[in-house]
């Protein structure tokens, strides 16, 4: 699974990409608000750090501005992903991108169904949001499920399933465990895979009896 930083943050963007584990990242119009600085501004700066795709999002209703909102972004990197809403207009605008060889993803996917016309128009990924399922009661999971299994029934769909909404280290772990191509993650949940209890403990244990040894690796 290819994990994709869910923030407009360049702190922790850049002290995330420097783990090595960071295979590109997901930017909304809420996101690039909290960032206070001109948004192509940002996503060139994003696009410095992080090699993989990074998702800029359109933010017309149009299909018309929608394409040329599209045009500015993709000319600030060639691994600029452009993000657009499932709705007709922003399927429309996929397929015409995707037609000029530009990736896209299509967000804001909350049925199997929608996902179906994202991989219709040609989507590089598809983001169902989990979090936002669970917070009303239906079963974020199981849409990721039910996506994988369709897409998996046609050898000619490359859309990839890009898990969004993230809340914890368990939708991380349940979505792998389908068979989701992508999880975004905000950066606290990226953090929080490190933690176990037992990992601390133990590690705690190490270096207590490696002090007392009195050995060294690095002599002075």
């Amino acid at each position: 699974m290819k994990f994709f930083i869910d923030t407009a943050n360049l702190d922790d963007i850049r002290d995330l990409a420097e783990t090595g584990l960071v295979d590109g990242v997901t930017t909304n119009p809420s996101l690039a608000a909290k960032a206070g600085i001109k948004f192509t501004d940002l996503v060139k700066e994003i696009c410095t750090v992080v090699a993989g795709p990074v998702s800029a999002e359109v933010t017309a209703p149009d299909h018309a501005t929608m394409m040329r909102e599209a045009d500015v972004l993709r000319k600030i990197a060639d691994n600029v992903c452009i993000k657009v809403p499932l709705t007709p207009d922003g399927l429309k605008t996929c397929r015409k991108l995707a037609d000029d060889g530009t990736l896209v993803n299509v967000t804001l996917c909350f049925s199997a169904a929608q996902a179906i016309l994202a991989a219709k128009a040609g989507a590089a990924f598809v983001s169902p949001f989990v979090g936002r399922l669970d917070d009303i009661g239906q079963d974020g999971m199981g849409l990721i499920a039910e996506i994988v299994e369709i897409y998996s029934n046609y050898l000619d769909i490359g859309t990839e399933v890009l898990v969004a909404s993230v809340r914890n280290p368990i939708h991380v772990v349940d979505a792998a465990r389908i068979g989701a191509h992508v999880a975004t993650l905000p950066p606290s949940v990226l953090r929080q895979l490190y933690n176990h209890p037992l990992t601390d403990k133990g590690l705690a244990a190490f270096t207590a009896d490696w002090e007392k040894s009195g050995l060294k690796i690095l002599e002075d």
